[in-house]
């Protein structure tokens, strides 16, 4: 049996443990500095910090499994730009986070992801409300790797849960995972997403905990939502909120795409809600319009349409999605306004 003594070597032990593993992170960061940003050699930084060749090699790759440094291929600035000046000039957008171009899907998805990822890092700040929606883009933000930016921050359910769409596709599962990837607390909105008819939905959203929790959404100072369309794997389709044949009509009728589920577009970024509109509880085209940073995601080239329609909604600050996309959008927009 342990003594006394021996417990009380066993609780001095820990502070030990966590300033141990205090300085391994701090050396990890340095040794990464030095040679990403600082362009030493390993040998210069072995020999600067009196470690072995061996040891640096093993920190520089523990710091790319880890997250904390990220080696990737960029699109080049000078296309990027020239892209972003073009949305910007045809949409009113604040920013255009472009990716390269990957044949595989969830490849893509996380390459968009991490530009969403590093420009909540950049933006961020502390005290700042993000409203989060729904969806496999959002959720792959969620995700990527790397270091928290905030001390207090809130990450709010700008939708209602649905059992079926899992810890992918759900508001609170994703914001869950942002308040632990970027720093802060999630907020969950206790409510269901998808309700059958509109009376059912207002009364939902008159509830006082739902009302405080749906509120601080509408006053948020960031929003990161997905893009829907109305294809055979749209979110929607697959939690089987809506009949085939009421998606097939939508489409008939000009209906392109959502944002947060709620309001319907079409192509040219009007609402069209009287087929499909008013059955899920989350924030509309007007609550996103009145936040200063919106973030719409969509990576998925079947989408194009929709994100062409998304943009003109003027509800979108900033778009986040491929190269192909940009150009797709951009070629599809000039074309509607030359006919």
């Amino acid at each position: 049996m342990a003594g006394p003594g021996m417990s009380t070597i066993q609780k001095n032990d820990v502070p030990n443990e966590r300033a141990d593993a205090t300085a391994e992170f701090d050396l990890l960061i340095q040794v990464a500095r030095r040679y990403y940003e600082g362009e030493a050699t390993q040998a210069e930084i072995a020999e600067e910090l009196g470690l072995s060749r061996i040891k640096v090699s093993r920190l520089l790759r523990q710091a790319r499994d880890e997250g904390i440094v990220d080696v990737r291929i960029r699109l080049h600035r000078s296309v990027a730009r020239d892209l972003e000046a073009r949305l910007k000039e045809r949409f009113g957008i604040e920013t255009a986070l472009i990716a390269i171009d990957h044949r595989d899907e969830e490849k893509q998805r996380r390459e968009v992801a991490v530009l969403v990822a590093d420009y909540f890092e950049q933006t961020l700040y502390d005290g700042a409300v993000v409203a989060v929606g729904m969806g496999r883009n959002v959720a792959a933000v969620a995700d990527t790797q790397g270091l928290a930016v905030l001390r207090l921050g809130t990450f709010v359910c700008g939708t209602g849960g649905a059992s079926k769409a899992g810890e992918p596709g759900n508001a609170d599962h994703i914001c869950r995972k942002l308040a632990r990837r970027f720093g802060g607390v999630p907020e969950t909105l206790y409510a269901p997403a998808f309700v059958p008819d509109h009376a059912l939905r207002d009364s939902l959203l008159q509830n006082q905990t739902v009302k405080q929790t749906f509120d601080l959404a509408t006053r948020a100072d960031f929003a990161l939502i997905g893009v829907g369309d109305l294809g055979e794997e749209s979110h929607m389709m697959r939690m089987g909120w809506f009949r085939r044949d009421e998606i097939l009509e939508a489409r008939a009728s000009g209906v392109v795409g959502d944002l947060m589920g709620y309001d319907f577009f079409d192509i040219d970024g009007n609402e069209r809600n009287e087929l499909l509109g008013g059955r899920v509880i989350g924030l509309r085209l007007d609550d996103l319009r009145r936040i200063p940073r919106v973030i719409a995601v969509a990576s998925e080239p079947t989408k194009m349409l929709a994100i062409l329609a998304a943009l003109r909604t003027g509800a979108v600050d900033v778009i986040a999605t491929s190269l192909s996309n940009v150009h797709g959008i951009l070629a599809l927009d000039e074309a509607m306004r030359g006919a």
